[in-house]
């Protein structure tokens, strides 16, 4: 197994321009990879091989000539299913599309690819990426890497898991609940989720236009090492003119910050669910860490935030039923998996049609608050889950306050960052989360890259 496979997707672009590795070397070893080690955690559900294999062989006679398409030039990637990927089935983890062959792909698959990445093929995810388990009615179950008993997490499971293994340098998953930050976490990888407008949804399974849920769902680039998320991030922003919330702001450079210039708040616990205390121990080192470092640090909870909590499970028990049933339709499924009858209950159903308005007039007071937090602050650090990787089939929980941690960002539309910054007793990947201001992605990612050097970052896992 060569060690190049566990390079960043930066290191690779760079070597592949200098000349030290071809596209050709790195799309076959990532392969070989894949090969090894998916029969064990089902993450790659579809492969097109064959055609990797000629566009890496094209790059690299373009790249003998001096010429290169972009700064991905020549990268092995894979692509969550629930985007649309041209010429390969991608299901969205539902039955109704299980021979689905999109003709185009979706807009920030098609600009990773116009940037030189070499598309190895697809990773698995719930249905509908509604689940905090990968697994689906088509491809079955995803295992975490660092314990095949355990789950990587959903949405994104499959893209974490393969990433970590070195089987891709670079994902894009997806976050409407977690979905990117989570399965990072569990599998001891980096992702981020941006500012909600910040990247076009066109293409993926929970669309753009989803009610009012529609600003809850983000696209973001996950990988190994924190530099990768620098790169492929502004790659796949801007509108696309297809997805009407996306707004064409500029995004900062994380290089041009002063940390010390930084104040951060942070939190351990979030007086909600307690976590794990592997992880409320990583937490509090990072932060001594960061003010050993010379960071402006308090500890300090988000005020009101059980009172978004609360307003974050009252949506999503109000309008999640009524969307599912309408992308249930849209896609032809007449028999969803289980995993989607936690959201179909019987109160829910009875609910599809009678949102309150009073529940969007306080959701929007809510966030109005809670943006005065930056007046003090510029960042939060806090966890990223209350949970380590959990055996299989235990994701599942009948209250929201369990995905305090992270679904209250997605409701504030705020960007965040998780990045591997310890293990825990059971040699298990633990993360810490990154949260900054709207379009502040600047921020969370100038943190996370100190973080990843004060703490190590990415470890391979043992499989």
């Amino acid at each position: 197994m060569s060690e190049t496979i566990f390079w960043s997707a930066a290191r690779m672009a760079r070597e592949i321009r200098a000349g030290n590795l071809s596209s050709l070397e790195i799309v076959k070893s990532c392969l070989d990879r894949i090969e090894q080690v998916n029969p064990e955690i089902n993450a790659v559900v579809q492969l097109c091989a064959k055609r990797a294999l000629s566009e890496a062989e094209s790059l690299d006679r373009a790249a003998q000539k001096g010429e290169f398409n972009g700064p991905l030039h020549g990268v092995p990637i894979t692509i969550k299913d629930s985007l649309d990927t041209e010429g390969i089935i991608s299901t969205g983890g539902t039955l109704g599309r299980k021979s689905h062959v999109p003709d185009q792909d979706a807009p920030v698959v098609a600009r990773l690819r116009k940037a030189g990445a070499v598309l190895l093929g697809k990773t698995n995810t719930p249905e509908l990426t509604l689940s905090a388990e990968t697994n689906n009615l088509i491809y079955g179950r995803t295992s975490n890497p660092f314990d095949l008993g355990r789950s990587p997490g959903g949405s994104s499971g499959g893209s974490a898991a393969i990433i970590a293994c070195g089987g891709s340098a670079l994902e894009l998953g997806s976050d409407t609940g977690g979905s990117i930050r989570e399965p990072a976490h569990l599998c001891g990888i980096t992702g981020i989720k941006p500012t909600s407008g910040r990247t076009p949804r066109s293409g993926h399974i929970v669309p753009y236009g989803g009610g009012v849920m529609d600003s809850l769902t983000q696209i973001g680039p996950m990988a190994r090492y924190v530099e990768d998320l620098v790169l492929a991030l502004p790659l796949i922003c801007g509108p696309d003119g297809r997805d009407p919330s996306v707004v064409p702001v500029a995004m900062g450079d994380p290089d041009r910050l002063d940390l010390s210039s930084l104040r951060i708040a942070w939190y351990a616990d979030n007086a909600i669910v307690s976590p794990d205390e592997n992880i409320g121990r990583v937490v509090t080192e990072v932060a001594n860490r960061l003010s050993e470092r010379g960071c402006t640090i308090e500890h300090c909870l988000l005020p009101g935030m059980q009172e978004l909590v609360d307003l974050s499970t009252e949506l999503r028990e109000s309008a999640t039923a009524g969307l599912i049933l309408r992308l249930l339709h849209r896609y032809g499924t007449t028999e969803p998996g289980e995993d989607l009858g936690g959201y179909l209950t019987q109160k829910s159903l009875a609910s599809v049609d009678s949102l309150d308005p009073a529940l969007m007039e306080a959701i929007d007071e809510a966030r109005s608050q809670a943006l005065g937090f930056f007046a003090d602050y510029d960042a939060i650090l806090c966890p990223p889950s209350h949970s380590l990787a959990r055996p299989h089939r235990s994701s599942h929980s009948d209250s929201f306050d369990d995905w305090s941690y992270l679904t209250i960002h997605n409701l504030l539309g705020w960007p965040g960052v998780t990045l591997r910054a310890g293990i825990s007793a059971q040699g298990l990947p633990v993360g810490v989360q990154v949260v900054a201001a709207p379009w502040r992605e600047d921020i969370c990612l100038a943190l996370a890259l100190e973080i990843e050097h004060l703490m190590g970052g990415y470890q391979p896992p043992p499989l």
